[in-house]
């Protein structure tokens, strides 16, 4: 038994060590603790663990596999990213008249809206294009996605939630039609003639709530262009009405609302739509940024934007192993970010599509917390603000709003059917950060699960005395009858830049030396050149890429 306790320590990953604090909570919920998962510790490259329940069981993620996501596009691409949408012309321009066709090729901006359009079409005006001959061609190649626009992972299919990726994306492939009752009116915000609106609401003069307060709504997509529904009664008093559905393919609604534009500036367009790839002799007009990646991670975190994640996976599957990006590529790609830069080691992790809104994701707390706890230690306070904030936005705005927790902590939350989870960090009163990872896989309710992780953090943020101890002195406790209280773990990190028959040689150690890094010789039956010690794998892993990059190659890091 002493030799579990010790084994487990040692892993970092500790099988049931609770504050008595957390364990009353656990017990005032009534969620037994195999549906359970959590584990605290200070954020950043210490070691103290705070509490830890079975953090390496597999569980369902939801939405806060969007970490892994966002965390990895951040570390491959940068804050300041910004996507590109290009726009081509093809043939001849003379005298305001272009000769062939308008290209626009897409690269998966998952913000690229209705906003945009002026900005565009004032550019295509001001690089002398008054009328177009030819057509309008849309090249959205570079995501090979096919072309389902709802994942339907629910009852609700047409809900903007299970919008699905394209590289030509438009208003997050969102149709919004508005009802204006006491006008009588029933219009698309923006023209497009991919999908057809039938009017068939009648008006009263009764208080706007209950069955008058709404329209019913139903959509047939089963037809080449799909056809929505108004019906029942709706009172004259009630105000304006936005019904947003996915319904149509992003780039047909581009099409339509692009080509409005273009007319109301007076830039007439013979042709029509149609879809195909730049071509060679194209050339290129301008090119259009999205907003920089750090608000795009924003609010891919705060609103839990599924649309927005799914791009990022695939995006990222195209910068690691070229286009066109696939989900498959979109996930090998996330992973060997994070493992490259220490964030991911050997726990199990399954991505699917980088949203949460699946079935087939699995993650451990372990493994969340690794990845939380390296972006903390590389960003910092500008990483955690891309996440939501206690009581004053995103998905935990309200959650935690007139509570000891508003602006004391930086989460993601997942939610789905029998799947409460939050996760990210939580400031003390003593001053410290942690981080914390609460999943709750149960059937016994999400209200009660909720409730259990407020309650937890609640918790943790009145602590007003930091906590000591390499290992946790109630973890100790829980270990009494079976580790002696004062038993101290200690560990150490190396990284193994080399193995020689003969002593390494002047050339090989000054490359060591170059980096400022201290090492040491160990000869048994061979010379090992080890690099350390480091007291955290986090602080070795880092370590462990500069000397890879530098030194040797194949090193590798040695406990």
């Amino acid at each position: 038994m002493k030799r579990l306790f010790v084994l487990l320590v040692c892993l970092g990953t500790l099988l049931y060590a609770l504050p008595s604090g957390i364990e009353s909570a656990i017990k005032r919920s009534g969620i037994p603790t195999k549906d359970l998962s959590i584990y605290i510790k200070e954020a950043g490259k210490s070691d103290r663990i705070i509490a830890s329940l079975n953090a390496s069981a597999i569980r369902k993620p939801a939405s806060v596999i969007k970490v892994f996501t966002t965390y990895a596009a951040l570390l491959k691409l940068g804050f300041d990213y910004r996507w590109p949408t290009q726009f081509y012309r093809a043939g001849t321009l003379r005298n305001g008249t272009l000769h062939g066709d308008l290209i626009i090729k897409g690269f998966g901006n998952p913000t690229f809206d209705a906003k945009d359009l002026d900005e565009i079409v004032s550019r295509i005006k001001a690089a002398g294009v008054r009328k177009v001959t030819g057509n309008i061609v849309i090249d959205r190649s570079y995501f090979r996605v096919g072309n389902r626009n709802s994942a339907k992972f629910d009852e609700n299919p047409h809900s903007p939630y299970n919008a699905m990726p394209d590289a030509m994306m438009f208003n997050e492939r969102v149709s919004t039609i508005c009802v204006i009752p006491n006008q009588n009116s029933v219009t698309k915000k923006h023209p497009d003639g991919s999908y057809v609106v039938h009017n068939n609401l009648k008006r009263v003069n009764k208080p706007c709530r209950g069955r008058y307060s709404w329209p019913r709504v139903k959509i047939d997509d089963t037809k080449a262009v799909p056809e929505v529904w108004l019906s029942g009664t709706i009172s004259k008093r009630c105000g304006k009405r936005n019904i947003c559905k996915v319904l149509t393919q992003p780039y047909k609604s581009f099409y339509y609302a692009f080509k409005g534009v273009l007319a109301q500036a007076g830039v007439k367009v013979h042709g029509t739509m149609r879809l195909g790839k730049v071509p060679g002799n194209a050339r290129i007009l301008f090119t259009h940024y999205s907003d920089p990646l750090e608000k795009i991670v924003s609010k891919t975190a705060k609103k839990s934007n599924n649309l927005y994640a799914r791009h990022l996976l695939l995006l990222l599957g195209a910068k690691v192993y070229g286009a066109p990006a696939t989900v498959e590529k979109g996930r090998r790609a996330v992973v060997q970010i994070l493992r490259q830069h220490g964030a991911l080691g050997t726990e199990k992790v399954i991505l699917d599509n980088g949203s949460g809104l699946s079935r087939k994701s699995r993650l451990t707390a372990k493994a969340l917390a690794d990845v939380l706890d390296n972006a903390y230690a590389r960003y910092g306070m500008r990483w955690m603000r891309t996440l939501s904030i206690a009581g004053v936005d995103g998905t935990i705005k309200r959650r935690f709003r007139g509570t000891i927790v508003r602006n004391r902590a930086w989460m993601k939350t997942g939610t789905l059917k029998r799947v409460k989870n939050i996760a990210g960090y939580v400031k003390s009163r003593n001053g410290r950060y942690y981080t914390a990872v609460i999943l709750v896989n149960t059937n016994r309710g999400r209200w009660k699960a909720a409730k259990l992780e407020n309650d937890i953090i609640k918790w943790l943020v009145a602590q007003k005395r930091p906590f000591s101890g390499t290992a946790p002195a109630y973890a100790q406790r829980s270990a009494a009858r079976t580790m002696p209280a004062s038993t101290v773990i200690h560990r150490e990190y190396y990284v193994q830049a080399g193995s020689f028959a003969q002593a390494p040689d002047r050339a090989f150690l000054q490359k060591i030396d170059r980096e400022r890094l201290p090492y040491k010789i160990k000869h048994d039956t061979q010379y090992r050149v080890l690099i350390g010690p480091f007291d955290t794998e986090i602080q070795t892993r880092e370590v462990l890429q500069r000397v890879r990059a530098n030194i040797a190659p194949e090193a590798f890091l040695l406990r």
